[in-house]
């Protein structure tokens, strides 16, 4: 069966959490640095941006802010630490899309974003 590929989703800071998100009919990319990500934004056509918000050379939501400025209608996924309030509120005042605790259990995950990109989640079984 050849699969489609419906979406190219750029993943930042999320090490292998994101390995998931290959049940879905998108193209992956990762990086761990939000300089090499915006630069991966200026070259490649993404349809998502998944992100911890407190990234290595970007803290605070930094980076989710930039894109927002230069690209405010894509869709915007956050990981969060887990009961973090002011980075939820934080992030939820930015437009995101969606406001995920890094906890989260990997079917919410990717349920969550073939929502947001509009797909249907491969049944498990």
């Amino acid at each position: 069966m050849i699969a489609f590929v419906n979406a190219t989703v750029l993943t930042i800071g999320l090490n292998n959490r994101d390995e998931v998100l290959r049940e879905l009919p998108i193209r992956l990319i990762k990086m761990q640095s939000a300089v090499k990500a915006a630069r991966s934004l200026k070259t490649e056509r993404i349809d998502s941006v998944i992100s911890k918000w407190d990234l290595d050379d970007m803290r605070d939501g930094e980076f989710l802010r930039r894109l927002r400025a230069v690209k405010p209608t894509i869709p915007t996924i956050v990981l969060i630490k887990g009961g973090d309030i002011s980075e939820e509120i934080a992030a939820r005042s930015l437009g995101v899309s969606a406001v995920l605790s890094e906890e989260i259990e990997d079917e919410h995950f990717l349920e969550t974003v073939a929502a947001i990109l509009g797909l249907a989640v491969p049944s498990s079984g």
